[in-house]
């Protein structure tokens, strides 16, 4: 069968098998957030352009190569968003967030647009759950952030994953080392890629992320940012670590993190995931930025943030086989026969959606046998089957799927409420069947 189109390369459609884990992905990472006192924020799929070239900076692949921009009909350049710490930034400035107590906590959940080539995980549209933290300049606020990051994949139970903290410093620090980073591979210019002599000109701490096996080899000899921190910033660091290790957070310093995104100061982190074939990932990270909400026209104001790729993470919780909860399944199927019956049965699953209860009748006009099959297909707990029969005497069988049992219910005011008392006593019944084959006492549940 030939289709019309399909989905653009790079982007990928979450089906309804697939929904329930992402649900339940980003609803741990949202409810764990607001424990630190983070709140939702929900920002537009789009922006100026402007926002990102100042924001994320011109000299950043993101910006030169990756974004989505086009010209709208109102003659305006636009772009759609490729990470959210500019979008949360201009919004709280816009409305005013930051003249309120501070610090301002910030979470989010949204879906990024970048033009890179897929690869397995990497998609050009993809999602993101980050925070952002306005107001502090402590190493206070350093810790907090670090904290919810590894507390975010405590609580998902992945394991193996790593915290790995740096500290970029001020402008000061940076200016001394970018110097010194040139220094160093100029040396090699002769060595290095085309991509890493572009960057050694614009921004030389790019050349510490390339890819390319020569490169990192030269690399790996490069002078370490700390070795260029002022007193300041090896105090804010080092206060860092005493508080991470006071709360027994785990983390190891790793001189070689940057940061592609030029407005990044002092603390930079990432939450890298190894494998057991050794693959080492990055499945989130962030750090401090000291200048951003100024470059975007406010009052010099500290933020710190992290953001994680959520198919990474769903992907690594996959394989690492984390628990999710299961998915949920039809409470009560009502089948019909007839006309009559059909619109009882409507007329039921309805009242018991309103007092909670996953229910469904046939939508289909099958038999009774096909409507049987299709509960057990999408795993009804229990069946009511209605004919003319049960409408007479106003009563039908509620049928446990599990054990076949089955149980009076009227067709009455009392219709909803008897199913509740009939689920539950079967639920107690399991239990205490349960606890006899552990060889427990008996007890009693209903308390």
């Amino acid at each position: 069968m030939a289709y019309l189109t399909s989905a653009p390369r790079g982007t990928k459609d979450i089906l309804p098998e697939e929904t329930p884990k992402w649900q339940y992905l980003e609803k741990t990472l949202l409810e764990t957030a607001e424990l630190f006192g983070f709140r939702e924020m929900r920002i537009p799929t789009f922006e100026h352009t402007e926002l990102f070239s100042r924001s994320v900076g011109d000299t950043t692949d993101v910006v030169q190569k990756e974004m989505y921009t086009f010209t709208d009909k109102g003659d305006r350049s636009v772009t759609l968003r490729p990470e959210g710490t500019a979008g949360v930034a201009r919004a709280a400035l816009e409305h005013g967030l930051l003249g309120d107590a501070l610090p301002l906590k910030i979470s989010y959940d949204i879906t990024c647009f970048r033009y890179e080539k897929p690869g397995s995980g990497r998609y050009r549209e993809f999602h993101q759950f980050g925070v952002e933290l306005y107001g502090s300049p402590s190493p206070a606020a350093d810790s907090e952030v670090l904290a919810l990051a590894y507390e975010c994949f405590q609580v998902l139970g992945i394991q193996n994953v790593a915290l790995e903290i740096n500290s970029l410093g001020c402008p000061e620090c940076r200016k001394r080392y970018t110097q010194a980073l040139l220094d160093y591979f100029n040396q090699y210019r002769g060595s290095l890629c085309s991509t890493c002599l572009e960057r050694l000109d614009r921004n030389p701490l790019r050349v510490l992320d390339c890819k390319s096996p020569e490169d990192k080899r030269i690399a790996a000899g490069a002078p370490s940012i700390l070795e260029y921190l002022c007193d300041g910033c090896k105090a804010h660091f080092q206060e860092v670590q005493d508080r991470l290790t006071a709360a027994e957070i785990p983390f190891r310093v790793e001189p070689t993190i940057v940061r592609g995104l030029d407005y990044y100061t002092r603390t930079v982190f990432e939450m890298v995931h190894t494998a057991p074939d050794g693959e080492r990932l990055v499945c989130g990270g962030g750090g401090r930025y000291g200048g951003l909400i100024e470059e975007l026209g406010g009052n010099p104001t500290e933020g710190i943030g992290f953001a994680m790729g959520l198919e990474r993470v769903l992907s690594i919780m996959t394989a690492e086989g984390c628990d999710f909860p299961p998915e949920q399944t039809c409470d009560v199927y009502i089948a019909s026969m007839g006309a009559a019956a059909g619109v009882k049965a409507f007329q039921l699953a309805n009242l018991l959606r309103s007092e909670g209860f996953f229910a469904q009748s046939d939508l289909m006009g099958r038999s009774v046998k096909a409507q049987m099959k299709y509960a057990n297909k999408i795993g009804a707990k229990y069946v009511i089957v209605l004919g003319d029969t049960e409408l007479e005497k106003g009563e039908a069988q509620l049928k446990s799927m599990r054990n076949g049992g089955t149980s009076p219910i009227k067709l009455d005011a009392s219709f909803s409420d008897t199913v509740y008392e009939t689920i539950m006593e079967n639920a107690y019944a399991d239990l205490e069947e349960a606890a006899a084959e552990l060889g427990l006492p008996p007890q009693d549940h209903r308390h």
